[in-house]
């Protein structure tokens, strides 16, 4: 049998971790765990999330780890009135942009996008953003996606695609998130 190398992989591939099930995010960032244990270049953008997470903690010390967005007070889209939601469009897009710009002048191995596809859901990045962008990212650029429902046009760019299905979930008993376990 002949050995599979590294030349043989050539392009980076596009990982989805959707559902409705708890630990997409986590999943996420096991694998950049995984890649910059190996040394790769790893950025991460999290959308609609406020940075409390200890994934992203612990992930913040190591050197080949970058977080392109501070964490910040975040709202749930459905909180937000019509201008907040303008802003956060705009601020979505220029980020995206700005990704797009670091990804291609800073080396990047590994590029993690997580809830971006609630983003799209929920009105605040289109879509055609997203699919210009994996269209056109660096050619050894391997993207991690994250949220709940992928359109089809995402998932046809997709390599990879893990459902996280929910079964049974402490907040059903009205058992609060627990640091640590949840976030």
């Amino acid at each position: 049998m002949k050995q599979c190398t590294q030349e043989h992989y050539g392009n980076g591939l596009v990982h989805i971790y959707c559902g409705h099930g708890k630990g997409k995010t986590t999943c996420a960032m096991g694998l950049c765990l995984r890649a910059a244990g190996a040394g790769l270049k790893v950025v991460i953008y999290q959308f609609m999330k406020d940075g409390r997470a200890g994934e992203r903690r612990i992930l913040e010390k190591d050197e080949n780890v970058t977080f392109l967005n501070e964490a910040r007070s975040v709202s749930f889209s459905f909180q937000m009135n019509e201008e907040q939601k303008q802003q956060e469009r705009e601020r979505y897009l220029a980020d995206l942009a700005h990704i797009e710009d670091y990804t291609r002048h800073e080396n990047t191995d590994v590029l993690l996008l997580d809830e971006v596809l609630y983003a799209i859901s929920c009105g605040l990045l289109p879509e055609q953003a997203l699919t210009d962008f994996l269209d056109h990212r660096p050619g050894k650029l391997e993207v991690i996606l994250t949220g709940r429902e992928p359109s089809a046009e995402v998932m046809e760019r997709a390599d990879y695609i893990s459902r996280i299905a929910e079964e049974k979930h402490p907040y059903q008993k009205g058992i609060p998130a627990r640091k640590g376990i949840e976030y």
